[in-house]
């Protein structure tokens, strides 16, 4: 028998939008983009996270709780008291690690967070498999549960808030290429519609309207995540931030710094200081301008921050700045560097995203060697842009799809 899972709220505890919050997402959150505390019925025999207004929700959906014989919180509710409705069973938590099994069949067992709260893994009589996380948690000791790594059927967390925790299922083999990611507990930290849609694809995620219901299990196109991706912009518009968002939901990334270090820089050190704690623990960080042997190999996401400053080197390598070595070879060696890292972005098998600066939208530069700087990133951007199979411009922090 399939598993029946429906959706009562989506949102983040406060509901989406907050009651009086003046901020522009809770104030375009009408209509279909509102969104209830996240509550989530299973089979009608089992509520995870109980809200006001639940019965309401339930009939909305066209369900009920009449049938429901357990109702389990995931995090701690506070506010008001919550309001029973009517024949249900008292509301309660299950102890970490502990198994709770319903009349129905259906198995519970209490999955430890890293934060105040329980994820529950449900896993159906006939063996469906699905796991909910409460807000901002992630599973603790997960190397602990490898012995459990065949994949879920269905995960439902925090994708927005905690995307590092869809990267540990990973990691544990428990989220596979099969499993379907939900966004729940959503807040008003990303704007709806086309926004979240296009965030959550980048983590292999989606996030439904309240009261949909699904049925575990059952195949349904996973979304697809970009395998190239360029994100370009211009200065301090947010293009580094988001091609580090794109990228959250996977372990074991590896930074590809093509900056370097600058002795006596303080300014610069404190660039590169908010960058690295900006990035999840287990990314791993490579300074080098030699991406060629990179991207040739096979492994784990390459996030490369910068374009601009890969090019800075490879004008040096060739002496392009001096117009006499320009002209009595630069230029070609150069496009010869830059026909090499295209046909490697070309033929690599791992995802990329990649990060450059669009330059030349202001006035002529003074000089001829910072022309020709501006005239090959030009070329750079082009070239590498048609080899991605994503493609986005940030501005102002908001980020415009141009392809894909």
């Amino acid at each position: 028998m399939d598993v029946e899972l429906t959706l009562l709220g989506t949102g983040a505890p406060e509901g989406l939008p907050r009651p009086d919050c003046p901020c522009a997402v809770c104030a375009a959150a009408r209509g279909g983009a509102v969104r209830a505390a996240t509550s989530l019925l299973v089979d009608g025999v089992l509520l995870l996270d109980l809200t006001p207004g639940a019965a309401l929700a339930a009939a909305r959906a066209g369900r009920t709780l009449a049938g429901v014989r357990q109702v389990l919180l995931s995090h701690p509710h506070e506010g008001p008291a919550m309001e029973l409705p009517p024949g249900l069973p008292a509301a309660g938590r299950v102890a970490d690690g502990r198994v709770l099994t319903l009349l129905s069949g259906h198995r519970v067992r209490a999955v430890p967070m890293d934060a105040p709260g329980t994820g529950y893994e449900v896993v159906s009589p006939d063996g469906e498999r699905l796991l909910y996380l409460p807000p901002g948690g992630a599973p603790a000791g997960l190397d602990a549960e490898r012995v459990r790594s065949e994949p879920y059927d269905l995960v439902a967390a925090d994708v927005v808030g905690r995307p590092d925790a869809v990267a540990r299922l990973r990691v544990a083999g428990v989220v596979g290429p099969s499993t379907e990611v939900l966004a729940v507990h959503l807040d008003h930290g990303v704007p709806q519609g086309a926004e979240l849609a296009r965030r959550l694809a980048a983590a292999g995620a989606r996030a439904v309207p309240d009261g949909t219901a699904l049925v575990v299990g059952a195949y349904r196109p996973v979304p697809q995540v970009p395998r190239r991706t360029l994100v370009t912009g211009g200065a301090r518009s947010g293009k580094s931030l988001e091609a580090e968002r794109r990228l959250a939901a996977f372990p074991g990334v590896v930074y590809v710094a093509t900056g370097g270090g600058r002795d006596g820089d303080a300014e610069w050190a404190e660039r590169v200081r908010a960058h690295r704690e900006r990035r999840p623990a287990s990314w791993r960080t490579e300074e080098t301008c030699d991406l060629v042997p990179l991207l040739a190999q096979d492994g784990p996401p390459l996030l490369v921050d910068c374009l601009s400053l890969w090019l800075t080197d490879a004008m040096d390598r060739v002496g392009a700045w001096d117009d006499a070595a320009w002209e009595g070879g630069g230029e070609k060696a150069l496009r010869a560097r830059t026909a090499e890292l295209v046909d490697a972005v070309r033929a690599t098998r791992r995802t990329v995203v990649a990060v450059t600066n669009e330059v030349g939208s202001s006035v002529v530069p003074a000089t001829a060697s910072v022309r020709r700087y501006r005239d090959e990133l030009g070329r750079l951007n082009a070239a590498f842009a048609a080899e991605c199979e994503h493609l986005l411009l940030v501005v102002a922090g908001q980020a415009l799809v141009l392809r894909g």
